[in-house]
């Protein structure tokens, strides 16, 4: 490992910290280095608040050590004025004459000019360390901007037998509702802690009529994901959990009866064949730049079979149905394999 990635590394690490609270920006870490000495670092926490680069210079104590320092930025220093000041404009106000860069902004404000405002300036600018590492960072960010679409990440847990519910016997009042658990604690926690790095999530019309799910992150600290109902005729009534206004839903459906809250929105799409694609076209629409497929098995089917999926993260419990609704079928090997006490995680991926 370089010195270069030695310190791009940890700016990657930095960056992490503000998966699920950075949207719609993207995540960035930054470190300053002064002979061989980290003096300097910070992440960008939360959109609104001082960017990554902001932070990192905020925390040098000594400022007159930035004229020989070094900075590096796991994206390129944005250029434009936003919610804040330009980046690239506090590191040549603060005469820092090197800048390290893990990989170029896709964003069109940004989009080099950052980078070559830098080098205008008379800055040693490099470019491209570690960078595919740093473009795996903000796959969200980066799908969103390039794709036009948000990042997609299927997910469900089966039985050991290859269900992903068992058949009812007979039917259950909606408020009695309860979760039938496949996996274990554990593993709904991590579930629970997806929920609050990505932006949203969604599911279709059944799951909501057989679980009541709440799709909210109560078993682990963080944000709640922005709600995302596929609800074709208006089926969901006002008593399920996702029509509790406790949060932004946004519901997908053909019925134009019903009128949107602040909490509670209503988008219009033909439940055809181009339903998926349509979903994608409202959901960017809304700046939703990543989301979790919760269910059930025909919606995740969907989206496997229109191949419109980024990541799938497929649960195996020990459980046992024998008979019930069938897991959804994908195709390949995973990538990554975890077990979880007794559950067992595979990850798979539809991108290089």
């Amino acid at each position: 490992m370089t010195t270069h990635e030695f310190y791009m590394k940890r700016c990657i690490e930095l960056a992490k910290n503000g998966l699920g609270t950075t949207y719609p920006n993207p995540l960035v870490g930054s470190v300053i280095v002064h002979d061989g000495k980290i003096i300097g670092e910070g992440w960008h926490k939360k959109a609104g608040e001082p960017h990554a680069e902001v932070n990192a210079v905020n925390s040098v104590k000594d400022k007159s050590l930035l004229k020989e320092a070094t900075i590096y930025v796991s994206l390129e220093p944005c250029s434009h004025f936003g919610k804040t000041p330009p980046c690239c404009d506090l590191i040549i106000a603060n005469e820092i004459p090197n800048v390290v860069v893990g990989t170029v902004d896709p964003f069109a404000k940004v989009a080099g000019n950052g980078i070559k405002k830098l080098i205008e300036s008379g800055k040693n600018v490099t470019i491209g360390i570690l960078e595919d590492e740093c473009n795996e960072l903000n796959k969200r960010f980066f799908t969103f901007h390039q794709k036009q679409r948000p990042y997609i990440i299927l997910k469900w847990a089966e039985s050991a037998d290859g269900f992903i519910a068992p058949k009812m016997l007979k039917p259950v009042q909606h408020d009695k509702l309860k979760p039938i658990w496949i996996t274990n604690p554990y593993s709904r926690q991590l579930v629970h802690k997806w929920r609050t790095e990505e932006q949203a999530i969604l599911v279709g019309t059944n799951t909501v009529l057989d679980d009541n799910p709440k799709l909210d992150s109560r078993d682990f600290s963080g944000n709640n994901p922005i709600r995302i109902v596929l609800d074709k005729s208006g089926k969901i009534s006002e008593n399920y959990h996702v029509k509790n206004n406790s949060r932004k839903t946004i519901f997908i459906t053909e019925s134009e009866n019903f009128i949107s809250t602040e909490n509670c929105i209503y988008e219009n799409a033909i439940f055809d064949i181009h339903l998926i694609s349509s979903s994608w076209d409202i959901l960017y629409k809304n700046e939703i730049q990543s989301v979790i497929i919760d269910g059930g098995s025909k919606t995740l089917q969907s989206f496997i079979d229109a191949n419109l999926w980024d990541e799938a993260r497929v649960f195996i419990g020990q459980t046992t149905f024998q008979n019930g609704t069938t897991a959804p079928i994908i195709s390949g090997n995973p990538v990554a394999g975890f077990d979880i006490m007794n559950d067992e995680l595979k990850i798979f991926k539809n991108y290089d």
